[in-house]
């Protein structure tokens, strides 16, 4: 994604958006909406690609029913009867950043069902704005559009809201593979087109408009096809235990998955099993946590249980292993993180929740620079923080040109209440780490403090 939009949900009243980079770090004050938006991003990313409606309480995020995700003022202000979101994609092959098809906007409107938020329209966008496909809910069935600068035409025909009167919402795609009746072989590609009734006397689209349409459904087609998803992480991860169970390792956003991962992957695929190993050890020499990292088995077999251990070296000389749960709750808290950092199926993009909690300065900083290392490599990472130390890490980095990773490629999100609402303030970083466009909100807290201690204030 490389833009949202947001408008009448939760915090976010007036519609703004909020410029995304491969490193978005979301900063400001505790309720903030900085959660909520995150929680946006998965849900536009899950719609846009997958069969469901979105679920705002979802693991590991959980905003409620329509009353609490539509924007409230209170009083005569009431609450907003819709809200909407939105975001903007390039279409890319896979992490090589090649692109393969045109940017586009994808645009969900949701209302009210019963008490929950149902999308009751989604639109196809061109860069501009000026041209769209969108899809409506009408009377429990949909409508398709197709709106340019010269008109206005519907679909001549009814497209399903739900299959079979299920929860499985008929996916955008689907919709319009089938308006568009553009079917492709190996040599060629056939067309029949409907047609189209126009609006307010709009004749019938010209050939440039229909190839626009084509074009468009062409880049989000290349969009869905590898769908990956996202992975979002809890701001709290999973308590470490001295012996472990073999089960089958599901992701989930607590990291409870990691340890089991990490033992499928040593006895099963001892050349990956290095690689990581290797990774998550350099890491953690960088970070002071741990030097060495091992599974300790109680049998010959996979199914007998086993402990994670980690140790130290000394100057002179490699320290003891420990049981996970009997060194600091920093090393379990960052686990999860790392491992999905490194891991070769790995994310295409993350969703993290203050990583650097139970992390020493030192570790918080080290972090910075690993999101740096993978963002550079075409993932991208979207980190709420309210670590200085991770943030000027950044700064540093790019500064010093320490990692593939320009100043254009991070973006910093800060969060500013005002009044009922919250307004987000895009910020850049130019070439020697200072951060561009910040308001007077913007760290003034520190500062404040900063002068105090000095005897200014």
């Amino acid at each position: 994604m490389d833009k949202v939009r947001l408008k009448d949900f939760r915090c976010f009243h007036e519609e703004q958006t909020a410029r995304l980079a491969p490193l978005t770090l979301l900063v400001g004050e505790n309720s903030t909406g900085k959660t909520s938006f995150m929680a946006m991003i998965r849900a536009l990313w899950n719609f846009a690609f997958e069969y469901h409606t979105p679920d705002f309480k979802d693991d590991p995020y959980d905003l409620g029913s329509f009353d609490e995700i539509a924007h409230f003022r209170g009083g005569r202000g009431g609450r907003a009867t819709s809200f909407s979101a939105g975001f903007y994609f390039t279409p890319q092959n896979g992490r090589n950043t090649k692109r393969i098809g045109s940017p586009y906007w994808f645009d969900i409107e949701f209302e009210k069902k019963g008490a929950i938020p149902v999308p009751t329209k989604r639109c196809l966008l061109d860069t501009d704005k000026k041209f769209s496909l969108e899809y409506h809910i009408e009377n429990e069935s949909g409508k398709l559009y197709l709106k340019t600068e010269n008109g206005r035409w519907v679909f001549d025909e009814d497209f399903p809201a739900l299959f079979d009167d299920i929860d499985l919402v008929v996916p955008f795609g689907f919709i319009l593979s089938n308006a568009l009746r553009v079917s492709r072989t190996r040599d060629k590609i056939e067309k029949n087109r409907p047609t189209l009734i126009g609006i307010n006397g709009s004749g019938q689209p010209n050939e440039d408009e229909w190839k626009s349409a084509e074009r468009i459904f062409d880049s989000y087609r290349y969009s869905s096809f590898p769908a990956e998803y996202m992975y979002a992480s809890a701001p709290v991860r999973s308590k470490p235990k001295r012996t472990y169970d073999p089960s089958r390792p599901t992701r989930d956003s607590e990291g409870d998955y990691v340890p089991m991962y990490l033992a499928s992957m040593n006895f099963q695929k001892e050349d990956e099993w290095k690689q990581l190993k290797k990774d998550l050890e350099s890491f953690g020499q960088e970070a002071g946590l741990f030097a060495e990292i091992s599974l300790k088995r109680f049998g010959k077999t996979m199914s007998e249980p086993f402990q994670l251990q980690v140790g130290k070296f000394g100057k002179r000389a490699r320290g003891p292993k420990h049981n996970l749960i009997d060194v600091g709750y920093g090393i379990s808290q960052a686990l999860p993180i790392i491992t999905e950092l490194f891991r070769k199926d790995g994310p295409s993009t993350l969703l993290l929740q203050q990583p650097e909690v139970h992390l020493h300065p030192s570790a918080q900083a080290a972090l910075g620079s690993q999101f740096c290392r993978i963002a550079g490599r075409g993932r991208q990472v979207i980190v709420e923080t309210h670590s200085d130390h991770l943030i000027d890490r950044v700064r540093m980095d790019i500064r010093d040109s320490s990692t593939e990773l320009k100043p254009e490629d991070v973006s910093i999100l800060y969060f500013e209440r005002n009044d009922l609402d919250v307004k987000i303030h895009s910020l850049e970083i130019d070439k020697d780490g200072n951060i561009l466009n910040a308001p007077r909100g913007y760290r003034q807290f520190f500062m404040d403090e900063v002068n105090r201690s000095y005897g200014l204030t």
